[in-house]
C-alpha cells in the first residue's frame, strides 16, 4: 500500500512537472525565442500561453524585452573643426525589432548588444561633431545632428536586430581648456561694446552741452545787452528830468542840496568838523530860519516823452556759435523708455520785454504867495 502511494505520488509529480515545463507565457511586454538542440524553431510576440515539448532538453525558450531600451553615454570629449573640444551627454532609444537576428548575432543578451551601440554612438558623434564649426554645435543645428547620428547608426545596429528609434544629445559644454579661453574672448567683445556705447554716450553729451553752454551765454548776452540799454536810457532820463528840475528854481534847489548836506553831515555820529564860519556850508545858518524869497519866474515844463528804451532787432540769420561756424544739426538720444532727448531748436535770445510807459506826470503847483 505505501509502494503504491509513493508510486502515484511520483507520477502526480512527474505530470506536474511535464504540465508546467511544457507550457510558457509571453508578456505583453515581452517576446520569446523557441529553440530546439540550439536551433531557432520560432518567435513568439503575440501575448499568450504556448506549449512545447516537456523539459529544456529538447526545446528551450528566451524571453527577451519587447519595450524601447535606453542607452546613455555621458563626458564624451569630442573635437569640432578648428581643434576646439566639447564634453558631450548622449542617449538614444531603440527596440529589438528582430529577435532572430538578435539571438544569433547578439546570442541574445543585452550587454553584447549595448557594447555595439556603446562603439557606434561614439563613432557618429565623433563624425558629426568633426564636420561642424566651432559656434555650430551650439546652434539650431542641433536637431539636424541628433537625426544624422541616428541614420548613421541605424544600418549599422540594424543587423543585430535592433532598431534605434531616436538620438538625443542632452548636453553640450566647452572643454576645461577651452572654456578658459572662450570665456576671455566673450568677456573682450563685451568690454569692447561697452566701451564704443560709453564712448557714443560721451560724445553725445559734450554735444548737448555744448549747445546748452552756448545757448546760455547767447542768452545771457542778449538779456545783459537789453538790461544795459534800458539803464543808460534810465540814467539820461532822470539826469534829464533833475537837470530840467534844478532849471524850474536854481535857488530852491540850492537850498534843498544844503539841507540835505546838513542832515547828511551834521547827524549824531560824533564827528567833529572844523569849518570857517564864512563858508558856503553854513550859507544858510544864519539866515533865522528865513527861507530864501521864492523865483517868480519858472523855465517851461519839460514835454512828456516815451522813454520806451529802443533795443536792436532780431535777425532770422542762422546763428553764430562765436567761431563763424553757423548753426548744426542737433544730435539726439534714444532713453531706454523710448523717449528722444534733443538740445533745445534755435539759440536766438527771447524777445525782451516790452517797458510800461509812464503815467504823465501831473502839473506842480505854485507855491503860496505866487
Amino acid at each position: 500500500m505505501t509502494n503504491r502511494l509513493f508510486i502515484i505520488g511520483a507520477v502526480i509529480v512527474a505530470a506536474i512537472y511535464v504540465f508546467f515545463s511544457s507550457i510558457y507565457i509571453v508578456d505583453e511586454r515581452e517576446q520569446a525565442i523557441v529553440m530546439r538542440f540550439g536551433q531557432i524553431t520560432d518567435v513568439r510576440t503575440e501575448p499568450g500561453i504556448y506549449f512545447k515539448i516537456p523539459t529544456d532538453v529538447v526545446d528551450s525558450v528566451q524571453i527577451i524585452d519587447d519595450r524601447l531600451l535606453r542607452y546613455d553615454i555621458a563626458n564624451m570629449r569630442v573635437q569640432v573643426s578648428g581643434n576646439a573640444f566639447y564634453q558631450v551627454d548622449a542617449f538614444l532609444t531603440y527596440r529589438i525589432a528582430n529577435a532572430r537576428l538578435f539571438r544569433e548575432r547578439a546570442t541574445g543578451q543585452l550587454s553584447v548588444a549595448e557594447a555595439r551601440i556603446g562603439a557606434s554612438l561614439d563613432a557618429a558623434l565623433r563624425q558629426v561633431y568633426g564636420l561642424r564649426e566651432f559656434t555650430d554645435a551650439l546652434s539650431d543645428q542641433r536637431a539636424q545632428m541628433m537625426q544624422e547620428t541616428r541614420d548613421l547608426i541605424r544600418t549599422d545596429l540594424a543587423e543585430l536586430g535592433l532598431d534605434i528609434v531616436d538620438v538625443r544629445i542632452l548636453r553640450t559644454d566647452l572643454d576645461s581648456d577651452v572654456s578658459a579661453t572662450t570665456f576671455e574672448r566673450m568677456r573682450a567683445e563685451r568690454l569692447a561694446e561697452a566701451a564704443l556705447l560709453r564712448a557714443r554716450g560721451q560724445e553725445q553729451a559734450q554735444s548737448l552741452r555744448a549747445i546748452a553752454d552756448r545757448q546760455s551765454v547767447e542768452i545771457v548776452a542778449a538779456a545783459t545787452r537789453d538790461a544795459e540799454i534800458i539803464r543808460g536810457q534810465g540814467d539820461a532820463d532822470r539826469n534829464r528830468i533833475f537837470a530840467a528840475a534844478y532849471g524850474q528854481d536854481a535857488e530852491f534847489f540850492e537850498f534843498y542840496r544844503s539841507m540835505e548836506s546838513y542832515r547828511t553831515a551834521l547827524a549824531g555820529t560824533g564827528t567833529t568838523m572844523v569849518l570857517s564860519p564864512d563858508s558856503a556850508f553854513f550859507r544858510y545858518f544864519g539866515s533865522d530860519g528865513q527861507l530864501p524869497a521864492a523865483s517868480t519866474t519858472f523855465a517851461p515844463p519839460l514835454p512828456q516823452e516815451d522813454i520806451a528804451p529802443s533795443l536792436p532787432t532780431t535777425s532770422d540769420e542762422p546763428a553764430l556759435d562765436g567761431l563763424g561756424i553757423e548753426e548744426t544739426v542737433a544730435p539726439s538720444m534714444t532713453l531706454e523708455d523710448g523717449s528722444q532727448l534733443a538740445p533745445t531748436v534755435g539759440t536766438e535770445a527771447p524777445a525782451p520785454i516790452e517797458p510800461v510807459a509812464p503815467a504823465p506826470a501831473e502839473p506842480v503847483a505854485p507855491a503860496a504867495g505866487q
